[in-house]
């Protein structure tokens, strides 16, 4: 989970193709499909600079956000200055959750549990999860598939330029775990025409379906659904992300 020290200072520009509005609008619906709770608190896990926060809490809920970068929590804090969002930032590792009290709904999207270290550190999160959430309570998550390691990801370079960044983004692949360790160059425009330049890596694990699914049930989830690339239809052997819907039906119990 190291790495977006730097990455922070660009990641809503190199990422403005995601269209924050229509995924929230989207983790609404299945939370307004499968939701028996009666509170509307939602945890927003690994929330970085904000955006789905901000459009959850713009659609009613109440949103604790939560993300282990102070990086990106201050630009977070920023958009809730200029929005007015009634939103609750954290600073805290999602591998030891402390919250407050309980909640009704958690996301955890943008391949989030895909940056854990290890899947020990998934099984954390779960319980943890599992722990703060209430009864039947919703757990919603997505992750990066093994299909999108080895096809899309893989040893594949990728250059993004905006006006103020220039981002080379190099992959190397371990084809026998299927982690994707990710190296990012960033060149940023200064006022005297010249280029500074900064370093930011991370990597990514992928998981097999079966094994998500064993661990939700071992930390007391029952699953309710499985989609492929933000629809409301099943995975498809291509598809590059699953949306997990589970519900918590054994809330507070500790490990």
């Amino acid at each position: 989970m190291s790495g977006y020290s730097a990455f922070a200072r660009y990641y809503d520009e190199l990422t403005a193709n995601i269209d924050y509005k229509r995924r929230g609008e989207y983790f609404h619906s299945i939370i307004q499909r499968f939701k028996t709770t009666k509170e509307n608190i939602l945890l927003d896990l690994a929330c970085g600079t904000g955006s789905i926060s901000e459009v959850m809490s713009g659609l009613g809920y109440d949103v604790i956000g939560v993300d282990n970068s102070d990086e990106m929590l201050g630009i977070a804090l920023d958009k809730k200055f200029v929005s007015g969002a009634d939103i609750q930032y954290l600073c805290q590792d999602m591998r030891k959750l402390d919250m407050f009290g309980t909640v009704d709904i958690t996301l955890c999207v943008l391949d989030s549990i895909n940056h854990l270290d290890s899947f020990d550190d998934v099984r954390k999160v779960f319980e943890g999860i599992a722990f703060f959430s209430e009864q039947e309570g919703l757990f919603i998550f997505d992750v990066n598939t093994p299909y999108k390691h080895k096809e899309i990801l893989a040893n594949n370079t990728f250059t993004y330029e905006t006006e103020h960044v220039y981002c080379v983004w190099e992959n190397t692949l371990d084809p026998d775990t299927l982690e994707v360790k990710m190296e990012l160059q960033f060149f940023e425009l200064e006022e005297n025409g010249l280029y500074s330049r900064s370093t930011d890596g991370f990597s990514e694990k992928a998981y097999s379906e079966e094994s998500i699914e064993r661990l939700l049930a071992e930390c007391g989830f029952e699953l309710l659904g499985k989609y492929g690339d933000d629809t409301l239809e099943p995975p498809k052997a291509n598809s590059q992300r699953i949306v997990y819907v589970a519900r918590c039906i054994r809330s507070g119990q500790k490990y």
